[in-house]
């Protein structure tokens, strides 16, 4: 037998139509199309229906992970989800790679500690020629923003306000990567009809 074929692709028209807002923003705002620096973090969100998954420890969150690449304006570059039992610095390559092919202009990537190490330092070499920079906290013991961390901070708070990205309800990785994309242009086509 064979099985029908669905006419609706929503991740690869996600990420078309999520490219095509995200060069018109930066130009409203006096800066170019392209990227020159990303900042990259992660988020552990819980994934009930998810095929895989896995535990973050540090979190203490049975899911998945999405690892996000944004711009200095907090606007999406790249997306990754993978089981939330993958490490920081071990998931980032696979992030840089589909940066690297759609922003071939970054130039520098700012992190956290969690992306500080001899593999991070490998996986960047090999996915491009950017420099990696961390910032480390000063202050273990007392809530400080971190300069350009925020950025990335942000971004994923404004993730979370979306009802549906509030938890992974997807079964693949790839669906649940388009409903970041589709939130990302929500937010970016609500930006551009309320300004002048």
């Amino acid at each position: 037998r064979t099985r029908p074929v669905s006419t609706c692709r929503g991740p690869p028209l996600a990420k078309a139509s999520w490219r095509g807002v995200k060069e018109v923003e930066p130009e409203r705002s006096g800066r170019a199309a392209s990227p020159t620096a990303g900042v990259i973090d992660s988020q552990s969100v819980k994934a009930p229906a998810a095929k895989k998954r896995g535990y973050d420890a540090g979190k203490k969150v049975v899911g998945r992970k999405r690892h996000v690449l944004t711009d200095t304006l907090g606007l999406l570059l790249a997306i990754n989800v993978h089981p939330a039992n993958v490490q920081d610095r071990d998931g980032a390559e696979a992030l840089l790679r589909e940066a690297r092919r759609s922003f071939p202009f970054v130039e520098r990537i700012i992190g956290d500690a969690g992306y500080q190490g001899q593999k991070m330092e490998a996986a960047v070499a090999r996915t491009g020629l950017w420099e990696l920079q961390i910032v480390r906290r000063r202050d273990r013991h007392r809530f400080v923003v971190l300069p350009k961390r925020w950025i990335v901070e942000r971004t994923l708070a404004w993730i979370s306000r979306c009802r549906r990205l509030a938890r992974d309800y997807e079964r693949h990785a790839r669906k649940a990567a388009a409903f970041v994309r589709l939130a990302m242009i929500r937010l970016m086509l609500r930006s551009l009809s309320t300004s002048p």
